[in-house]
């Protein structure tokens, strides 16, 4: 189910992603061809009933049109264990859509916890992006998120649904 769902996502960005490539180069704006987005992270997480504050930064590179591929670490810090999350990623941004651009991805997460076993994930996303400025674009969606060789009663859950919210500067 896990897999499925991560297969899904990827296949169904990909699906969107062909008609992307016969748009002339520009009219995708900030999700064109050789843009590159640059991402900082900063707020408050909660994990092992800690209160953590997570700082982060991400880069992606849009291959095609609407179609990026990425990479962000975060670092959960303040509290014990801490944690590194490593997440490479592929999303589609509906470049065509006027004013607010949907967007969907899938991702995969390694988390690294002081002292104990390194715990991998899968997930996928999706939200819309608003335009905040020149080449600056607010994100909002939802996120949902499955361990991997989760053990429920170390972990309490082994997938969780939230919200994220994000700043995106394009070059």
């Amino acid at each position: 189910m896990k897999k499925t769902l991560a297969a899904a996502v990827t296949a169904a960005a990909c699906a969107f992603a062909a008609p992307a490539m016969a748009q002339s180069v520009g009219v995708a704006g900030g999700f064109s061809k050789g843009k590159t987005h640059l991402v900082a992270t900063a707020g408050t997480g909660y994990a092992f009933d800690e209160s953590y504050l997570v700082l982060g930064v991400g880069a992606s590179y849009y291959f095609i049109d609407g179609l990026n591929a990425g990479l962000a670490v975060e670092f959960w810090t303040g509290s014990d264990p801490r944690l590194t999350k490593i997440t490479p990623s592929v999303q589609y941004v509906f470049y065509q859509v006027q004013t607010v651009k949907p967007y969907v991805g899938a991702f995969f997460r390694r988390t690294k916890i002081e002292g104990r076993d390194d715990l991998d994930s899968v997930g996928g996303r999706a939200g819309a992006y608003i335009q905040a400025g020149r080449n600056a674009y607010l994100g909002l969606g939802a996120v949902y998120e499955s361990y991997l060789d989760c053990n429920a009663s170390t972990y309490r859950k082994c997938d969780s649904t939230y919200a994220e919210i994000s700043l995106t500067f394009a070059f």
